[in-house]
């Protein structure tokens, strides 16, 4: 008796296919078309979206992806619109500009309190202007103890450790996360405010309000950093 011969295709390597199981073909990452895809899965998704997640859609690598997102957001953002399309590192995200803030909080009952304190900012700015450094090199910048800002923006997720110090206790490095990216509206690092000194630095991302992304008002001070709170 002959049995029927089974297809040995997995999903993944079968070819993308419509409800009816007919195969569809993958449109070009460079056509006409790839701009408005893109900006369509960005906006669904509503969050920072991996190139890896896009890449599939097209049949590409995520650096073709990160490329390709580049020019549109080029373009995207010369217009004259609501929404910026932020080219990050690793991923990618649709978001509203700054100056329309106050109406949405309003229009969606959002409360405010996304502002992180005069400490938490300088103890940022250095590290953005600066990284990776190290908590000690942080609080000889600003001349107090740094361990509270620090602490407060690892929760935020604005900073992270990126390595350790090939030093004696081998102290942790601190850099800027994408995150920090994101609530800033920059792409990458380049887009920092072009100052100079340390105590430019220092005050380069005070007058800079970021988004709601900070969902909640940073603790109360405590400890030796607490002075510095309303400097």
């Amino acid at each position: 008796m002959q049995t029927e011969e089974k297809n040995l295709t997995t999903p993944l390597e079968a070819s993308p296919a419509q409800t009816d199981g007919t195969e569809i073909d993958l449109p070009d990452l460079d056509g006409e078309d790839s701009a408005a895809i893109i900006e369509a899965v960005l906006f669904a998704a509503g969050h920072p979206l991996e190139y890896s997640k896009i890449a599939p859609l097209f049949g590409s690598v995520p650096s073709e992806v990160k490329r390709r997102v580049a020019e549109i957001a080029e373009e995207f953002n010369r217009r004259d619109k609501a929404l910026l399309l932020l080219a990050l590192d690793d991923c990618a995200q649709l978001c509203t500009r700054e100056e329309f803030s106050p109406m949405i909080r309003e229009a969606l009952g959002i409360r405010r309190g996304g502002n992180l304190s005069n400490s938490s900012i300088e103890t940022l700015s250095i590290i953005a202007y600066n990284q990776p450094v190290t908590r000690v090199y942080i609080d000889s910048v600003r001349g107090v103890d740094s361990s509270y800002a620090v602490s407060s923006l690892l929760e935020r997720g604005l900073i992270e450790c990126v390595g350790r110090l090939d030093q004696p206790g081998r102290p942790m490095l601190y850099g800027t996360t994408a995150d920090f990216l994101r609530c800033f509206g920059l792409s990458s690092l380049a887009e920092l405010p072009e100052v100079e000194g340390v105590e430019a630095q220092i005050g380069a991302l005070a007058n800079v309000s970021i988004d709601e992304v900070l969902a909640e008002t940073e603790p109360a001070p405590a400890g030796p950093d607490a002075g510095g709170e309303g400097s």
